[in-house]
C-alpha cells in the first residue's frame, strides 16, 4: 500500500517510545482519518516526504533533560510553520515542544500517574467546545512539566494539583496534552482527538476500506509484470487468506498459493484449512509437508526468538524450493511471495533503541518480519502490512471471505512452536498440547462465546506437578489456559469465564488427556504481558 495513495489527509505520528504511541495511530484510523507512526527521530527528509497534515508527538520514557533524550530532528518547527502543518505533542510530545520553543520543563513536585482530574481554563483550542471550569477525568503519566510555557502559548487546562494539563499556540499551530488522550482510561479523550482533527485542524476524513481495496489492487499490479508468477504462503489464518484473496484479485491465476505444513499446527488443522480453501474459497492450494524438517531444525532449542527465526528462515527456503519447482513445471520463474504481515507484526518486530528506527524496544520478532533471510531470492508483496487485524477483517467482507472465515481467531505463523515453552521435540508436548487446545476451543464454542473472544489457546509448561488419578501419584503436566478480549491486538484484557466453565474445562482437559493433571489461566493483560507466551 502506497500511503500517498490514500484518500485521505494524513496525520503522523513520531514515536518517541510511548507504550501507548500505536493506539494513537488506531485511534485516528478509527475516525477514518489515515494515519502512520514512523520513528521519532526520523530526518526532515522523511516527513516532509510524507505530507502530514497533521504531525502528533508521542509520549515516551524519557526526560527532555537526558542528554540521550529523542527530539524532531534540525529544522522541524520551522517546516510546521511554513507548510500550514498542525502539531500535538502528547505528553512527553508537549514538553519536548515547551523546550525546544524557548520555555522551561522541570521535574514536578508531585508527579501524576493514572487517573485525574483537569479544569479548562480557555475554550480554545481542542477545549474550544467545552466551557471554563468544565471537568473530566484523563490518564497522566509524568515525573517532569512544563513550568514556564514559550512565547505565544497559552494554558487551556490544568490539572486538580495545578500542573499544565494542555497547551495552545493558535497562530504557530502547536497544541499540546500533559495526559493521553488515546486510551480508554480518558474517556473523553477520543472526543478532544475528534475535535482537535475535525474542527481546529480542518482534517478531511477519506480512510475507507474500499478505497483501500481500490489503492491496493492498483499498486500490485503496478509492481507484478503483466507475465509475472506470483506465490502465496497460506497458513490457514486470515491474514494471509486476505492477503491472497486480494491479490488473486489483482493478477488472477497468476497466483500459485502454498501450505506448508510444518507440524507446529492445531488438532486436524491441516485437513480443515485444505477443505476451506477449496470449498469456500476456490483458491488453488499445493500442500506441502515439512513437518520432519522443521522439527529436526528446532530440536533442542529453547529461545523463542531463536524458534522465530528458524521457523522463518525454513518457510522462505521452503518457498524457494516451491518456486524453483513452478519454473520446472510452467518454464517461467515466480517472481514474487505475498504475506500476510499486519502492521502490529510490524511495530513489535521493531529494532531496540539505537538502531536509527525507533525509541521502542523489540518484542517478538515475528517470523514473516525478523526471520526473513537477507539474501531471499523472491521479491515480497505484503498488501496488509499498513493494517490492523479488524481492518483485515472489514477488507476481507467487502472481498466476499466467508463470514465464518474472516471470525477465526488469531493464530500465529510460527505456530504451536509459541505455545510450548521450551523444546517442542521433547516428549509428546505437542500432541498433548493439541488435544487441550482443541477440547479448550470446542468448548467456548459449544458455549457461544468464540465471537465474543478475539483470541483463546493452549499453552504447554514445562513443568510438571503432582496429582492424583485412579486413586494413583501422577507427575504430569501442566497447562494453561489462555482468551483475551482486543480490538486490533495491540492491547488486550483478559476474558472473564463463568467459574463453572473453567471447572468443567478443566475435568475434561484431565479426564481425556493423558499426561496433564493440572490446569491453571492467565489473567494478565497486554501489557504487562503480550497475548502469546513466546
Amino acid at each position: 500500500m502506497d500511503p500517498k495513495g490514500v484518500q485521505s489527509e494524513l496525520v503522523l505520528i513520531l514515536d518517541f517510545g510511548s507504550q501507548y504511541t500505536h493506539l494513537i495511530t488506531r485511534r485516528v484510523r478509527s475516525l477514518n482519518v489515515f494515519s502512520l507512526c514512523i520513528s521519532g527521530t526520523s530526518s526532515l527528509e522523511t516527513i516532509v516526504g510524507h505530507n502530514p497534515k497533521v504531525v502528533i508527538l508521542s509520549g515516551g520514557p524519557h526526560s527532555v533533560h537526558s542528554p540521550d533524550s529523542p527530539t524532531f530532528p534540525y529544522g522541524f518547527v520551522e517546516w510546521a510553520q511554513s507548510s500550514g502543518c498542525f502539531v500535538l505533542g502528547i505528553c512527553y510530545g508537549l514538553q519536548l515542544m515547551v523546550q525546544s520553543l524557548g520555555g522551561v520543563v522541570q521535574v514536578g513536585q508531585k508527579q501524576e500517574y493514572g487517573r485525574m482530574e483537569i479544569e479548562v481554563e480557555k475554550t480554545m483550542g481542542m477545549f474550544g467546545g467545552k466551557r471554563v471550569g468544565d471537568r473530566q477525568v484523563v490518564w497522566m503519566s509524568h515525573g517532569d512539566e512544563a513550568v514556564q510555557l514559550p512565547d505565544g502559548f497559552e494554558v487551556l487546562a490544568r490539572s486538580q494539583q495545578g500542573a499544565v494539563a494542555a497547551v495552545a499556540n493558535p497562530a504557530k499551530r502547536f497544541y499540546g496534552l500533559q495526559y493521553h488522550p488515546e486510551v480508554t482510561h480518558s474517556p473523553e479523550g477520543m472526543e478532544t482527538l475528534r475535535y482537535f482533527l475535525f474542527d481546529v485542524c480542518g482534517v478531511t476524513a477519506g480512510w475507507k476500506m474500499e478505497n483501500i481495496l481500490d489503492e491496493e489492487i492498483k499498486v500490485i499490479k503496478g509492481m507484478v509484470g503483466p507475465e509475472d508468477l506470483v506465490i502465496c504462503a497460506l497458513s490457514g489464518g486470515v491474514d494471509s487468506t486476505v492477503a491472497a484473496t486480494l491479490v488473486h484479485r489483482a493478477i488472477g491465476d497468476r497466483l500459485h498459493c502454498v501450505f506448508v505444513d510444518n507440524g507446529l499446527l492445531r488438532y486436524k488443522e491441516r485437513e480443515r484449512v485444505i477443505e476451506t480453501f477449496e470449498r469456500d474459497l476456490h483458491l488453488p492450494v499445493t500442500c506441502v509437508d515439512a513437518s520432519e524438517r522443521f522439527l529436526s531444525e528446532l530440536k533442542g532449542v529453547v529461545d523463542p526468538e531463536m524458534k522465530r527465526k528458524i521457523i522463518g528462515k525454513e518457510f522462505i527456503s521452503i518457498f524457494d524450493t516451491f518456486a524453483h519447482n513452478l519454473e520446472e513445471k510452467l518454464e517461467k520463474k515466480p517472481a514474487y511471495l505475498v504475506q500476510g504481515t499486519l502492521y502490529p507484526d510490524v511495530i513489535e518486530s521493531c529494532p531496540p533503541p539505537g538502531s536509527g528506527r525507533t525509541h521502542s524496544h523489540t518484542i517478538k520478532s515475528h517470523h514473516n518480519v525478523g526471520g526473513l533471510p537477507k539474501d531471499m531470492k523472491l521479491k515480497l508483496i505484503e498488501p496488509l502490512k499498513l493494517l490492523f487485524k479488524d481492518e483485515v477483517r472489514q477488507l476481507g467482507r467487502i472481498l466476499n471471505v466467508p463470514e465464518a472465515f474472516l471470525k477465526r481467531h488469531p493464530f500465529p505463523g510460527p505456530g504451536l512452536a509459541v505455545r510450548v515453552l521450551g523444546d517442542v521435540t521433547q516428549g509428546n508436548a505437542l500432541d498433548i498440547l493439541r488435544q487441550v487446545d482443541e477440547i479448550f476451543i470446542q468448548s467456548i464454542k459449544d458455549a457461544g462465546l468464540y465471537d465474543t473472544i478475539w483470541q483463546a489457546f493452549a499453552v504447554f509448561l514445562p513443568v510438571r506437578s503432582v496429582g492424583v488419578q485412579g486413586d494413583q501419584r501422577t507427575h504430569s503436566h501442566v497447562v494453561a489456559l489462555r482468551a483475551v478480549t482486543s480490538q486490533d491486538g495491540m492491547t488486550a484484557d483478559w476474558y472473564y469465564f463463568e467459574h463453572k466453565f473453567l471447572d468443567d474445562v478443566a475435568r475434561k482437559i484431565c479426564n481425556s488427556v493423558r499426561g496433564v493433571n493440572r490446569v491453571v489461566q492467565d489473567i494478565t493483560s497486554k501489557p504487562p504481558s503480550t497475548i502469546e507466551w513466546e
